[in-house]
């Protein structure tokens, strides 16, 4: 092998090669794969707010029971929890450790599509929703990354100027004649 240069020489001399910094993200690709996450920003920001709600909930844990505070900062965060349908029941704070990122992406768009049979798959219902098929009470979702809550999970349907609620529609035999003149 060569002698090395002089300035090869001062980039190496910072560098060690025994303790070689890697990068474990086997489980984040895994996750952001299995829930169609295209964007990595999006699986960062699911876990920054899991370990902020874990950490949040260990701080009211760490709390006296008796407190009133305590009670009332516990239950506000166990109905939110519920609402965004993160925990199944909104009666133990010993939930609060079981949410995840996993627990969020579950929550978005097209897992609920995939859950409520609007689409056969994650990749289909992105498609369906990037392509404007697709609203949340009264206005359509682009982003496959909206979070559905447990109120809005009713409200997840076809836009009406959509060609699959007309096929939809068509194959139950809910189409109206009107709309069969306004093809």
């Amino acid at each position: 092998m060569r002698k090395l240069k002089y300035a090869e020489h001062k980039l190496l001399k910072h560098t060690d090669f025994l303790n070689w910094k890697v990068d474990n993200n086997l489980h984040e690709v895994k996750i952001m794969r299995k829930y169609m996450i295209q964007k990595r920003e999006d699986y960062t920001l699911y876990n920054k707010m899991s370990r902020e709600t874990r950490d949040l909930a260990n701080m009211i844990k760490n709390l006296d029971p008796k407190d009133p505070f305590r009670v009332e900062a516990s239950g506000k965060l166990l109905e939110k929890l519920y609402t965004m349908g993160l925990i199944p029941t909104k009666w133990n704070l010993q939930l609060c450790n079981k949410v995840s990122a996993s627990s969020f992406c579950r929550r978005r768009l097209p897992c609920v599509m995939v859950r409520n049979k609007m689409a056969p798959d994650l990749r289909s219902a992105v498609t369906f929703i990037e392509q404007g098929h697709v609203r949340v009470g009264v206005e359509a979702v682009k982003d496959p990354a909206f979070l559905v809550t447990r109120p809005l999970e009713d409200y997840v349907t076809w836009v009406d100027t959509s060609a699959i609620r007309k096929h939809v529609k068509q194959y139950n035999e809910e189409r109206d004649d009107y709309d069969l003149s306004n093809c």
